[in-house]
């Protein structure tokens, strides 16, 4: 479980980065509070631009859709509102991240949440050795179960929550906490690989004295 909620974001784009031009095509949001998943924003996105074949190939997301979406002018304003200044995770953040950042600044306005959570880098820490920290391949090892079509949004948000979850009941099983602080989890993303199990042996020794007797 959480001290605090957490956002976890994904986005389908129709490129890489935003500096070469690349938009959102849908984008989900998913608020976790406590242990589960308590509130979902989802929704295509429509920012009047072509989105190639391939990623339709790959998404299964057409022009069509986008065109019939809601444009991003009243969506990104509304998932702003949603994230307000709670922590935001995703996996592989710093995509995220900078599509939030661009689609916000295009419409005058910024991002207010309080810290940024990467699940893949936190993956890489705290299993480390895995063949690969891509999502699916992660969600097979950790037997962790896709309910819907990868490369979709809603989908890689929900597994990559469930992903959340699972280092979090890891944490607390090995050092017995009941509770992990979403800052925790940003300051292991920072951290060289050869530092994380002295931070977080030192780190969860302090929360369990400060658990009441």
């Amino acid at each position: 479980m959480f001290e605090k909620p957490i956002v976890m974001l994904d986005f389908e784009t129709t490129g890489l980065s935003p500096q070469t031009g690349a938009r959102i095509t849908e984008v989900a949001a998913l608020r976790i509070v406590g242990g589960r998943v308590a509130e979902r924003y989802v929704s295509l996105v429509n920012c009047h631009v072509r989105v190639p074949y391939y990623i339709t190939e790959l998404t299964g997301i057409s022009q069509a859709m986008v065109d019939a979406a809601p444009a991003a002018s009243a969506v990104v304003p509304q998932l702003l509102r949603f994230i307000g200044n709670d922590a935001l995770a995703a996996h592989n953040a710093s995509f995220d991240a900078k599509f939030l950042q661009a689609e916000s600044m295009r419409l005058g306005l910024a991002p207010a949440y309080e810290r940024l959570i990467c699940s893949l880098k936190l993956s890489r820490r705290v299993f480390p050795g895995l063949g690969s920290y891509k999502l699916g391949a992660l969600a097979r090892n950790l037997g962790i179960r896709f309910t819907g079509a990868a490369h979709r949004a809603e989908a890689d948000a929900e597994v990559s929550a469930a992903l959340l979850l699972h280092i979090a009941q890891d944490l607390g099983r090995r050092y017995g906490v009941s509770a992990i602080a979403p800052h925790l989890l940003e300051s292991v993303t920072r951290l060289s690989a050869a530092k994380v199990a002295d931070f977080l042996d030192k780190t969860m020794l302090n929360a369990k004295k400060a658990l009441p007797a």
